[in-house]
């Protein structure tokens, strides 16, 4: 099998050792060159993201060992305490397995939250760079295509990525529930940190017009509203922007909530009770829970999150049943066209031995065209050649094979060029059983005399 898949992935071991071996992207073309030279690999293609650091190669004669020595001597991880904790962690697929590996990753299902969709974009950005670095020929073009085909059946077929399974997404869709045209909403995020930053990439995926970023540290509001093209402020200054808030979605680290029911209710009374969508999604809380009595105040808190976000992780799980299904189909499928690239060679030289005796014996007609035969009898000479120079060969190959014992060579006759199939003609064993009730001698212990009517062709 030529293609081939080796690495490590959060499933094998944690984020320190992946950390670890992680390719930068600036440095991702030249490693692909390295492999190529280094290893002897004809194609290669490298996927490296913070869950995953993955070798996709097209390369028949090399193995596990010999890819863990130079992934090793490459990140100078050494032969005693670093390789004994790095061995176990690595994987190595082959054929079909690592066909089936890559199209579960590209539509999600092997990732650590499942039917995630940013997963797709980085293969295809991984694909793109060995692609410009020259490291990608027909396998793996093929390979990659195929992949990003069946995922795309699996996102569009399946309800894979219908449900929000993060917390951060399942409160931005759960905002968009009590206003529908949330991109005409603004929202006030409280805290500065992943989780928000989070929030703020799906609230910018809706198109959202206003966006306000409260910190206690300023500079970290300023660097997040920076990023999302929103407004900073301090989080001291939130009883003065409060009222503007349509969509309120909290994520600090204080001890303490930082928003009461009493800014709450004011807020409510300056927008004239317009509604307010308010989701805690901090741990300790960052919202007083008696907010949730104020008649016009939504409020949601991590565990009525966590339960939506619970059934829709068995949601994924029900659609990745018939996701699983669609990449069969798709290993299936480019099995099927890989083992057909094996034939190429071979119909190309069948093509250029027919175009041959083509040339040879149109030649030699028109040579008798010339030297004033007729047109009947030129084409007729030049069709009893044409087919016996063609069939020549197959017919001495089917009759040595029949000689040797092959008798299915017959059958792939039958079948190359369609012919009909004589429904006079017994099996052999029944011409044997035959010839045994009349006394003959079966066909296996026929004479030398016999043979000798159609003798071996030379080598």
């Amino acid at each position: 099998m030529t293609i081939k898949v080796f690495g490590l992935s959060h499933k094998t071991t944690g984020v320190s050792l992946r950390e670890r071996v992680a390719f930068q992207a600036d440095e991702v073309p030249v490693v692909l060159k390295l492999v190529a030279d280094e290893l002897g690999v004809s194609e290669v293609t490298i996927l490296s993201t913070c869950n995953r650091t993955e070798l996709y190669l097209s390369c028949p004669d090399i193995d596990a060992a010999r890819l863990c020595d130079w992934f090793c001597d490459y990140h100078e991880i050494g032969h005693e305490v670093g390789r004994a904790e790095l061995e176990p962690a690595l994987y190595f697929l082959e054929g079909k397995a690592a066909v089936r590996h890559l199209m579960r990753v590209a539509s999600g299902l092997d990732s650590q939250m499942l039917g995630e969709p940013q997963i797709f974009g980085q293969i295809k950005d991984a694909f793109t760079v060995a692609r410009s670095s020259g490291t990608v020929g027909t396998v793996l073009d093929r390979l990659f295509r195929q992949a990003f085909t069946v995922a795309k059946r699996v996102r569009t077929q399946t309800a894979i990525g219908n449900n929000p399974v993060s917390v951060a997404y399942a409160a931005v869709s759960l905002a968009g529930r009590i206003f529908p045209e949330i991109h005409k909403c603004t929202a006030l995020l409280i805290g500065a940190g992943e989780t928000i930053e989070l929030v703020a990439k799906h609230l910018l995926q809706r198109n959202i017009e206003h966006l306000i970023i409260a910190n206690r540290t300023l500079s970290r509001a300023e660097s997040l509203a920076l990023k999302t093209g929103g407004a900073a402020i301090q989080l001291s200054d939130l009883p003065d922007h409060l009222a503007k808030a349509d969509i309120v979605i909290a994520s600090t680290g204080a001890p303490l909530p930082v928003l009461g029911k009493g800014a709450v209710e004011t807020a409510l009374r300056k927008r004239r009770h317009k509604p307010m969508f308010i989701a805690d999604i901090a741990v300790p809380r960052d919202v007083e829970a008696e907010v949730a009595d104020i008649e016009d105040a939504y409020l949601y808190g991590i565990d009525d999150l966590e339960a939506v976000i619970e059934g829709n992780v068995r949601a994924r799980e029900e659609a990745a049943k018939e996701a699983e299904h669609l990449i069969r189909e798709g290993v299936d499928d480019f099995m099927y066209k890989l083992r057909s690239l094996e034939t190429v060679d071979v119909l190309k030289s069948l093509r250029e031995r027919a175009e041959e005796v083509r040339d040879l014996e149109l030649a030699r007609a028109l040579r008798l065209a010339d030297s004033g035969q007729s047109v009947e009898a030129v084409m007729r000479q030049l069709a009893h050649a044409l087919t016996n120079k063609l069939i020549h060969h197959p017919t001495v190959q089917v009759r040595r094979a029949h000689a040797e014992g092959r008798k299915e060579a017959s059958n792939w006759l039958r079948d190359l060029f369609q012919l009909p199939v004589n429904p006079a003609a017994a099996p052999d064993s029944t011409v044997d059983e035959t010839m045994r009730a009349r006394g003959a001698r079966p066909s296996s212990e026929s004479s030398e005399k016999g043979l000798d009517r159609h003798p071996r062709p030379e080598s």
